[in-house]
Order: structure tokens, then sequence, then C-alpha cells
């Protein structure tokens, strides 16, 4: 916790008052992609959608944060009951998870890049991992999103994917397949034999999904293949 020489002055570099009300962006509890408003001999100090800035205490800073950046915080109330932001997330996310079960839709908020792939904060307290195979759209860092768990790993550590599993994941392919074919005038030219670059770039989702959506389309009568892509079956959305 921030000690004595961490604590807020008892007026912030931009008093209340002084900015006009808007719905808050953050909470105490948070993981939070914030700008910097001010710096000086306190910290930084973070917009949080709030009447008085954010403090980001000197000994909760990873680096010294300047002006017009943001920085991924997590929200909390320090011994004196005021909200505060740390960017030492690792003190409050946990790597193993608990409650969740594959399947579930999470919360998630993007963190870091790794080898793999992207780690996201699960629900404002876990870790978890979305692999660079199973993104089917860029993601930037503090974006929030809804996410599902693809499963729980033994180590109880957490596999995420931007689509729900099995069946509904193919029926949420399939509403975009759809979407896209309406709104492109009922013809899409993607199939079997495009490239897995073209299907992304259309509808961000891989090709297996893609394929996987359309034969369930299809035996549903509501497409028809052709050999330069697909078409929609009047009347059948």
């Amino acid at each position: 916790m921030p000690d004595s020489r961490d604590r807020r002055p008892s007026t912030s570099p931009r008093p209340a008052g002084t900015r006009n009300y808007r719905a808050p962006r953050a909470a105490v509890g948070d993981v939070a992609y914030l700008e910097v408003v001010t710096v000086n001999e306190t910290g930084a100090f973070l917009d949080w959608g709030h009447p008085r800035d954010l403090l980001l205490p000197f000994g909760e800073q990873r680096f010294r944060p300047s002006v017009g950046k943001r920085v991924l915080v997590m929200i909390y109330e320090d011994q004196q009951g005021r909200p505060v932001a740390s960017q030492k997330l690792e003190r409050f996310i946990a790597d193993e998870a608990a409650g969740l079960q594959a399947g579930d839709a999470v919360s998630l908020v993007i963190a870091d890049q790794t080898d793999l792939g992207l780690k996201a904060v699960v629900n404002q307290r876990f870790w978890g991992l979305l692999y660079r195979d199973d993104l089917n759209r860029p993601l930037r860092r503090g974006q929030r999103l809804t996410g599902y768990v693809k499963r729980l790993r033994d180590d109880g550590r957490l596999d995420l994917s931007l689509l729900p599993p099995g069946e509904a994941r193919l029926d949420v392919v399939g509403e975009r397949v759809l979407k896209a074919l309406r709104e492109s005038g009922g013809y899409l030219p993607l199939g079997d034999r495009s490239e897995p670059a073209e299907i992304q770039a259309r509808l961000e989702v891989s090709k297996n999904a893609f394929k996987q959506a359309i034969g369930r389309l299809y035996k549903r009568e509501l497409i028809t293949l052709e050999p330069g892509g697909i078409r929609l079956v009047p009347g059948g959305d």
C-alpha cells in the first residue's frame, strides 16, 4: 500500500467542480486504461471520469508516465479509504481462477502481448490468455469486450476465446455470415476455396469456423453454394 509520502494533497491539480459532470468511466475495483492529465511531486493524476482526478502514486508506478499517455491500472482504496491507482496489477489479479468453467461468458480487459497471444484481465479478478490463433480481429491494450472461457487448465489458469464454444459458437458465426449476406445484396464471393485471410478480413472469423457455419446454413436451406461464393436464399433469413 502507498505510504504517507504518497498521500493525495488537499487539492488535486484539477480541483473538484472545475469539470462538467459526465458518467464515470471507471470505479473502485476496475482495471482501466486511463489518460495521464497531470504529473507533479505527488505522482501522476489520471482522468477517470470523476470531478477529481485519480492519483497514481510514485510507489504504484512501473514507469514515470507523461501527460497525454494512457496507463493500465487497477483502481483500489488505500488505507485511508481514498481511491488510488496502481500499475502493479499482479498485486490484485490472480493467476489461478475460481468459480469459472468452460463456456462461461466473461468480461475482458486487454493487457499485454505475449509470445502466445494476448494476456487479458478476466472479470477484473483473474488473468487469462487469448491465443494468437484464436484472434479474429486486432485488439488494443485497454480494450474492454466480452469473451468466453475456452478451457480451465489443470494449473487453474484460463484459456480464452472471443467466440462461445461448440454449437453456440457456430450460431454466432452463422449469424455473422447472414448479416454480411444481407448487407451485400445477398451474395458473398467467399467459399471453401477462399483464402483464410479473405474470410478473416470480411467476416473476422477463421476459415474453419466459416466452413462449419456455412455447412449448417446450407443444411437449414438458408443459403445456396455456388462455385465462386454463397448466396442467400430469398426469404430464407
